[in-house]
């Protein structure tokens, strides 16, 4: 759907926030705490955002993007922009939604990861849910939505950790973590060195799986590079066509070289829209968005980054 810019600043350093509307005023999809938007800023370039503002806010959506020094186009492109201009953008979708059994939600975010984190903390808030919130940056100055952090209803309930302070003054995941309990879940966000350190910690002291939930931001990169991996059989269970997927090429594009599209939008295996079953074969699992115990199973891949163990695999397309 189409939306407008209707409003740009800046939160923190290099991290700047975009208002969006409906050109014509109307209100917008509903979402959850926890949804993001896919926004399409090119022909080939579609990024995903985590909604930061009220979901009781039909008109408006609101979302913080970091310019990353990295950036494949895509943050580069967003900080470009300025009011009044247009974007596409997808109808909210959560892949990171609340728990609504739990009795008490750990929240952690890491930098940017601040943006999907804060939306449900203001929701747990005005539910009078118990919560906990604990916001690591760099640095003060790269400290996003500091008032609404310090304000209102998440005054007082809001943990700042920078790692320009001393030691003794940065987060201890050990001792944020050190107690599971079955009602308790933990939600984080950010850099993925900052979430496989959550999730090596909760791991190391018993938390459950189920209550441990992360989003990532980008794919870590791959244990091998792809272009250096043997080729391989993708075998499509409608037709019985088998087709070869080559070294450096992505079962996403060698299906569609045969006509076979499958929806696709992050293309790094962050976003889940190309989760596909796996009828046979074992998949070689290359995504941010599975969990072990779903990777186990191997009943199921993201065909834009993972690629084969077997020389064979079998699709449910």
């Amino acid at each position: 759907m189409k939306v407008r810019i209707t409003k740009v600043w800046d939160a923190a350093l290099d991290i700047r926030v975009f208002e969006l509307a409906r050109p014509d005023g109307e209100a917008l999809p509903r979402f959850s705490a926890g949804s993001h938007v896919d926004v399409k800023l090119g022909d080939s370039v579609v990024r995903q955002y985590s909604l930061c503002n009220n979901p009781d806010d039909v008109h408006r959506y609101m979302i913080g993007v970091l310019r990353d020094p990295q950036s494949r186009g895509g943050s580069v492109a967003m900080h470009a922009l300025k009011e009044g201009d247009l974007l596409d953008v997808s109808e909210p979708k959560n892949h990171f939604p609340l728990a609504h059994d739990a009795t008490h939600s750990i929240l952690l975010a890491g930098g940017i990861g601040i943006t999907p984190i804060l939306c449900m903390a203001e929701r747990l808030a005005r539910a009078g849910e118990s919560f906990e919130l604990h916001y690591c940056t760099r640095e003060p100055a790269r400290t996003a939505f500091l008032e609404r952090l310090n304000e209102g209803e998440l005054a007082g309930r809001v943990h700042l950790y920078f790692d320009t302070a001393p030691l003794s003054e940065r987060v201890s995941l050990d001792t944020v973590l050190a107690s599971p309990k079955p009602g308790t879940h933990v939600y984080v966000c950010g850099p993925g060195g900052f979430i496989d350190a959550v999730l090596t910690t909760t791991e190391r002291a018993g938390w459950t799986a189920a209550n441990v939930h992360r989003e990532y931001f980008g794919a870590a990169p791959a244990s091998g590079a792809v272009n250096a991996d043997g080729p391989f059989q993708v075998k499509v269970a409608s037709t019985g066509q088998v087709l070869d997927v080559e070294a450096g090429e992505t079962v996403i594009a060698a299906l569609s070289k045969h006509g076979i599209g499958v929806p696709t939008s992050c293309e790094q295996g962050v976003c889940g829209t190309c989760l596909t079953r796996v009828l046979s074969g074992e998949p070689d699992h290359r995504d941010a968005y599975l969990t072990d115990e779903e990777r186990a199973l191997n009943d199921q891949f993201l065909p834009c980054c993972s690629r084969s163990k077997s020389p064979q695999i079998l699709l449910d397309l």
